[in-house]
């Protein structure tokens, strides 16, 4: 159950039915899902977010769309939200991602999962090779 009520179409105000249009021009698809629809109780908030997300993820760039979904896949993983998982997983695959794709996907983080782990029990120190910050 959300912490806020959810803000429908009927109860927008301007800037949040502004938003809301945008949204759906942009995703050229009449959905608004529930994140941005509990966005919406700030609309100041709400339009900040869907302006980065735009920025971010929808504007050209040097990653394909798929490339950004499926880091947004494996972030939202590491960090835990169920939301974002479901949400970028049926977007990554509107964008194409096989079934193999995500079965790699799911291996890597994994991996990278327990080796992250690993290294920071180990308190592995950073080879000079590998750091951006060492005299080169």
């Amino acid at each position: 159950m959300a912490t806020v009520t959810l803000i429908g179409d009927a109860d927008a105000s301007p800037r949040v039915a502004a938003v809301f249009a945008d949204i759906r021009a942009t995703r050229k698809s009449d959905f608004v899902n529930n994140f941005w629809r509990a966005l919406a109780v700030d609309p100041d908030g709400l339009e900040r977010t869907w302006a980065e997300v735009k920025a971010v993820m929808v504007a050209p760039g040097s990653l394909d769309p798929l490339t950004r979904e499926l880091i947004y896949i494996a972030v939202s993983i590491a960090n835990g939200c169920s939301y974002c998982v479901h949400s970028h997983t049926a977007a990554a695959r509107a964008k194409g991602m096989t079934g193999a794709q995500h079965g790699e996907l799911l291996a890597i983080v994994g991996l990278a999962g327990k080796t992250n782990h690993l290294a920071t029990a180990l308190q592995v120190p950073v080879d000079p090779a590998f750091d951006a910050a060492a005299p080169g």
